[in-house]
């Protein structure tokens, strides 16, 4: 889903370009084309970050919470530049 982000956001480009080049339309229509192609970017990201969150939530129902959780409690916390 991000690569379709990016991809979404050359094509915006791109579609920009053609319209205002090829289409012989005014600026503003070539600018209303780079803006309808480009606002599928955010929804790419979006969903590509709701799959990477129910990834997460998948690996830690397989692990099983309470294992994760202890694990992590248990662990040493080191603070930056303390050498500690």
């Amino acid at each position: 889903m991000y690569l379709a982000g990016l991809g979404s956001v050359g094509l915006a480009l791109a579609s920009w370009m053609m319209s205002k080049n090829y289409e012989g339309a005014d600026l503003d229509r070539a600018d209303r084309w780079g803006i309808f192609i480009g606002e599928w970017a955010p929804t790419f990201f979006a969903i590509g970050v709701a799959l990477r969150i129910e990834e997460t939530h998948r690996e830690l129902d397989k692990e099983g919470r309470d294992e994760l959780y202890n694990q992590s409690r248990t662990t040493e916390r080191v603070h930056a530049g303390t050498g500690m």
